[in-house]
């Protein structure tokens, strides 16, 4: 096949290297036709898309620069807030604890006006029964010694004058001793 092809390109006589004049043309001229349309055309949209996304690339990354820096700042700003967050968190302790150790005292003070209070009432109740058991023990007494007065004697002692002086005598006796029960 390879010697059909160059018998033929022998009879012909061209070169086959060398195209026709009138492709040469066609060729060309199409080739021009397309680099007129590419470089007025399509040159131009293919540049603006170009340059469209080198904008959006930079402003992106203009904004991410922004948008970080931003960030930075209110990261800053709550690291500020928490650090004062947590300072007041810390003073609300302590005034809790002066709150409570200072209501542990005025508790403590209560309690012990209360206890000395509580003493001091029954003290006085007790004086209060000892006098009362004193007294109702001397009105016994004296009814009793008049009752062995008046059979020791032998004579009546119901007349309470007198037996009031006897019992009242009595017992004066009976206190000025050392001996006296208490």
């Amino acid at each position: 096949m390879t010697t059909a092809a160059t018998l033929l390109a022998a009879e012909e006589g061209a070169n086959p290297l060398l195209p026709h004049t009138f492709e040469l043309v066609v060729g060309i001229f199409s080739f021009f036709v397309v680099l007129f349309v590419v470089g007025k055309i399509l040159v131009p949209r293919i540049q603006k898309t170009l340059a469209e996304r080198t904008d959006a690339i930079e402003g992106g990354i203009k904004r991410a620069e922004e948008a970080q820096a931003e960030a930075q700042v209110l990261q800053q700003q709550y690291r500020d807030q928490l650090a004062e967050a947590r300072h007041e968190a810390a003073r609300l302790r302590e005034e809790a604890r002066e709150q409570a150790a200072q209501i542990k005292v005025e508790l403590r003070e209560e309690a012990q006006a209360e206890a000395r209070r509580l003493v001091e009432a029954a003290h006085a109740q007790i004086e209060a029964d000892r006098q009362a058991a004193f007294a109702q023990l001397r009105t016994e007494i004296g009814r009793l010694s008049t009752e062995l007065a008046g059979r020791i004697v032998g004579e009546s002692l119901e007349d309470e004058v007198r037996q009031s002086r006897i019992v009242d005598r009595f017992l004066d006796e009976l206190e000025s001793t050392p001996q006296a029960v208490r």
